[in-house]
């Protein structure tokens, strides 16, 4: 990358700087390392993908980097299915299972090699260490990761080797990889969902991690209250400033970008811009999640009263909200349909609505036609997990029209919302927005909030407020 500038200020190497460059490196080969702790958890689902797709060659790719301006990049973030499955997040990798003649498969990571030091690749190129960093050498990441790595600038000599193996790819995540193979689309998204599928039932690893996630997020959230005063000065940059700073000092980043909305930014449901005034007597939506180093994310939200008490019509529909939370958290338990918390949740809202004559009931028949979309927006939760809307490309009769299972964490988030410029309610009423979002996990007796280290009711939130606002 460094020697792809156009006007760059070396015109060469010379031989001499080559042979100086070469020499006087220490050997720092790792030899302390152990298996990661993820490492055995990995190989069960990797055991369980190949028992999906017996004889056939799968191949998931880990992504490359995407170039931002010039020679600068996105920071990188593997594909999730290929984290799941390796616990690896190198970039320009892949897991290929081969087929074995007994059905099962043997697994490859393919890595990029550390540079070799007998030439100038390491310190000239658009992957060279000295640039972007040391990578683990491929004996090194078999040792961590517990599967055999592979040099990944060979894999498309080794997948020609096997070429007529039937093979299934991920799409969309490394065109040349993608371009290496003969595959049928059709085909390759079943391997895609079944990536998704085997990610909706979290095992005990990765529930840990969500605890992680979690509980820095419970942390973020009381550092953005104890700033309050200080974003009251500014804008909305230092909510989100606040928990970034959270979010980078405990975990790898924030899960997705903070939502640090104020007054009537509230209202909007995916507001990132976060530039607006944080104004006294107005609320303050705060979305955000820390995701630990394993990639696992948090999202939770809470909405706050920035002078620290709600008034009454802010109350009014705040205390709405958390009673149609409370009415979705309580259809959260195994065997449950996944769509009866959202549909416990919203019927309570629509009630609300037509009490306050904001839509024509009876509640039955506006439930039925959806009416309370107009005020509600979204659907009230999703998975949670390696992506904030986790398992995203899971069977849908396994997800949305399936039943809830131990091990299993979904978000329950209910929400108002009153645009500005609607006409049909009160003008008080114009411009606010509340959301109150938990993280849940389904456990054999029902489930447990792993939130629950924030205040969820008004009068809980208020206390809280008076605490910790700085």
């Amino acid at each position: 990358m460094a020697n792809a500038r156009k006007n760059g200020l070396y015109n060469g190497v010379s031989e001499e700087l080559s042979a100086l460059m070469r020499t006087g490196w220490a050997d720092t080969e790792r030899h302390d390392l152990e298996p990661a702790e993820q490492a055995p958890y990995a190989a069960e689902r990797r055991a369980a993908l190949s028992a999906l797709f017996p004889g056939e060659r799968l191949i998931v790719p880990s992504g490359n980097l995407k170039y931002r301006s010039n020679d600068d990049n996105y920071p990188f973030r593997p594909y999730s299915g290929y984290v799941h499955m390796t616990g690896d997040q190198a970039r320009d990798g892949a897991l290929v299972l081969e087929p074995r003649a007994d059905g099962g498969h043997d697994a490859y990571c393919y890595q990029l090699p550390r540079d070799s030091r007998d030439n100038d690749e390491f310190w000239i190129g658009y992957t060279a260490e000295l640039w972007m960093g040391r990578r683990r050498s491929l004996a090194e990441s078999a040792t961590v990761l517990g599967l055999p790595c592979r040099d990944v600038r060979t894999i498309t000599e080794d997948l020609a080797a096997g070429s007529d193996l039937p093979t299934r790819i991920v799409r969309g995540i490394d065109p040349a990889l993608e371009a290496a193979v003969t595959t049928d689309e059709e085909r390759d998204a079943e391997l895609e969902g079944a990536l998704s599928d085997l990610r909706l039932v979290k095992d005990a690893w990765e529930l840990g991690e969500m605890r992680k996630a979690v509980d820095s997020t419970v942390r973020g959230f009381t550092d953005c209250v104890a700033e309050l005063s200080r974003a009251i000065a500014s804008s909305e940059r230092w909510i989100e400033g606040t928990f970034f700073r959270r979010a980078r000092l405990e975990g790898n980043h924030v899960g997705y970008g903070s939502i640090c909305a104020a007054g009537d930014h509230a209202t909007i449901m995916h507001w990132t811009q976060n530039d607006g005034p944080v104004v006294p007597g107005e609320l303050l939506l705060l979305d955000a999640g820390v995701e630990t180093h394993s990639l696992y994310t948090a999202d939770v939200t809470r909405t706050l009263p920035i002078s620290g008490t709600f008034t009454p019509v802010q109350r009014q529909v705040y205390d709405a909200v958390y009673e149609a939370q409370e009415a979705g958290m309580a259809a959260v338990k195994p065997g449950a349909p996944y769509r009866d918390f959202h549909e416990a949740s919203q019927r309570h809202l629509t009630a609300r609505l037509v009490e306050w004559g904001f839509i024509e009931g009876p509640v039955d028949r506006a439930y039925e036609l959806g009416l309370q979309r107009r005020f509600t927006m979204a659907g009230t939760g999703h998975m949670l997990g390696l992506d904030v809307h986790d398992c995203a490309q899971a069977r849908t009769e396994e997800y949305v029209d399936g039943v809830l299972e131990p091990g299993m964490v979904l978000t329950v988030e209910p929400g108002l919302y009153f645009q500005p410029d609607d006409l049909t309610v009160p003008e008080e009423w114009r411009g606010i927005g509340v959301r109150i979002e938990d993280d849940l996990v389904v456990t054999d007796e029902g489930h447990e909030n792993l939130s629950a280290g924030l205040p969820r009711s008004s009068t809980e939130v208020e206390e809280w407020m008076a605490r910790f606002a700085g």
